[in-house]
């Protein structure tokens, strides 16, 4: 066997998992984490076989969907390091940080049902790439924090802004927490009204 055709196997294997993380992504967004495995194949393009060989259980894909949400988090906290305001770039993404946390969450848990060892070890995976990120940001924009804000802080508090409000009022929350962590505080910053 020729390596090119060695090559195009691979090739189209990766093409075919994309596609199913894609296709689940969307179905999952629709019907909920409960979606039937055919419905994803067929949007897939591709047949149950293939699903089941690139994912053979459920959560499998769950995990390869909530993963690939996790990548494009971390992704687009290091396109905002070249932002030219270390502070609006580290709150656009805590924007996007407690969206994630407010819809992706139940897509997590489902994803790490099971045994404790394999959720402990995925959220370990997940936590530490999050924080990473996390904690590029916060270090670029350390002139305009306090000098005893860490990246924990700022993700616990984002955290609980997430988990105890809707999306619109989890981010007027994060706003609130921009004057709170403040180098200087009374900056006379503008807190979005309520429902907007």
């Amino acid at each position: 066997m020729s390596p090119d055709s060695n090559r195009a196997p691979r090739a189209d294997a990766s093409r075919n998992a994309a596609r199913l993380v894609a296709a689940a992504r969307e179905v999952l967004a629709e019907t909920g984490n409960d979606a039937a495995l055919d419905v994803i194949a067929r949007r897939a393009g591709v047949g149950n076989a293939t699903l089941y060989r690139h994912f053979p259980t459920r959560a499998d894909l769950l995990v390869a969907v909530y993963a690939d949400e996790v990548t494009a988090l971390c992704e687009r906290g290091t396109q905002l390091l070249t932002d030219t305001d270390p502070t609006d770039a580290l709150f656009a993404w805590l924007d996007e940080f407690v969206v994630h946390v407010a819809t992706k969450r139940p897509l997590a848990l489902a994803a790490t049902e099971g045994t404790n060892e394999r959720r402990t070890t995925l959220f370990h995976q997940w936590h530490a790439a999050i924080t990473s990120t996390a904690e590029r940001l916060v270090q670029r924009a350390r002139p305009g924090l306090r000098s005893d804000v860490t990246a924990t802080d700022v993700l616990a508090l984002a955290s609980g802004a997430a988990l105890a409000a809707d999306t619109t009022h989890a981010c007027r929350l994060v706003a609130m927490l921009r004057t709170g962590i403040a180098a200087t505080t009374g900056t006379g910053l503008h807190l979005p009204e309520n429902g907007q």
